[in-house]
């Protein structure tokens, strides 16, 4: 598949997409059981693991999707401007960031701690994805489906300059 001038090669199929989803689903169910915490995913790249994720989801909870008003930069800095499109209050309530992507885990940090700052009882994350970057610098990431190398990425909800989103494997770059 090629997406602009690069080439991209199929490497998680979808099968074992919704596989491992279902399995993150399994695991968020059994240890909030009891508890109905607000998944936050962070658009644009986490709809369509959202989507899969909830559906299999088993206990009472709520979603509202942000999206991050950020600076330039914010995949290497980490700088955050804002969450927005939460419009009910987070204090004292069981919180679990969605991402599609963990790449620095810096933005992620930052999330969490801000989510924390408002007084919510408790703040976890959860990841389709997540590169050695952000394992190297110990980022707290509870529920991972697939770890990566550095490889880029694409299908599945992410993309390259907005392209690709729409596929349901995910693709990685192919290096020359």
């Amino acid at each position: 598949m090629k997406i602009k001038e690069l080439e991209f090669k199929k490497a998680i199929t979808s099968t074992k997409i919704l596989e491992r989803v279902s399995v993150l689903a399994q695991q968020v169910s059994a240890d909030y059981k009891g508890r109905a915490p607000i998944f936050l995913p962070v658009l644009n790249g986490s709809f369509m693991f959202a989507s899969d994720l909830m559906k299999e989801i088993s206990i009472p909870c709520r979603v509202s999707f942000v999206k991050i008003s950020s600076y330039a930069g914010t995949a290497s800095t980490g700088q955050l401007k804002s969450l927005i499109g939460h419009d009910e209050s987070l204090f004292n309530q069981d919180i679990i960031v969605l991402e599609d992507i963990v790449d620095s885990g810096l933005t992620l940090q930052k999330i969490m701690d801000d989510l924390k700052g408002l007084g919510a009882k408790s703040v976890e994350a959860i990841t389709l994805l997540r590169k050695k970057d952000a394992r190297d610098k110990n980022i707290e990431v509870k529920y991972v489906g697939f770890e990566l190398e550095s490889e880029f990425v694409v299908g599945y909800g992410l993309d390259y300059d907005g392209l690709g989103r729409n596929h349901k494997d995910i693709y990685k770059a192919v290096t020359a």
